[in-house]
């Protein structure tokens, strides 16, 4: 199964607005840069999956833009569902699937019942863990490599 990198994004600083990239450099130590959430172990990059948010957004019953989840990657075309552990390329870049990213408090914030509906199915997307850097680009290859 082979998907593609939809979109990209980081926030500056903790709560801040989510910046739209087209492009974004992957370190091991502090996933994406610029983004300070991504020193933390298991949790330097998150992936949300559109095929997830728009379920979600359909059993909300209104269109909410995926950066409203705060990922870092929307990718299209493969299943995050359960993918705990598994080797994952995006380009050049290689991550692991460390968890499932649990929906928080904010989600209910930005939209009451947001976070109900991004719990079946990892909807709310994974935290992955840097294994190489290097850069990735909107429209980049998403590969499970185990």
């Amino acid at each position: 199964m082979t998907g593609r990198v939809v979109a990209l994004a980081r926030c500056q600083v903790k709560r801040g607005p989510m910046e739209l990239l087209n492009e974004a450099s992957i370190s091991v130590d502090k996933g994406v840069a610029g983004d300070p959430r991504g020193h933390k172990k298991g949790r330097q990059v998150t992936l949300l999956a559109r095929e997830a948010w728009e379920a979600a957004c359909t059993d909300l019953g209104k269109p909410l833009d995926w950066t409203t989840r705060r990922a870092n990657v929307l990718v299209e075309g493969i299943d995050l569902a359960c993918s705990k552990h598994r080797q994952l390329r995006i380009g050049s870049v290689d991550f692991t699937v460390a968890m499932q990213m649990q929906p928080c408090f904010l989600m209910d914030e930005f939209e009451s019942g947001l976070k109900a509906a991004l719990k079946p199915d990892w909807r709310g997307g994974a935290c992955c863990s840097v294994r190489s850097a290097g850069i990735i680009r909107v429209g980049d290859p998403v590969i499970f490599a185990d």
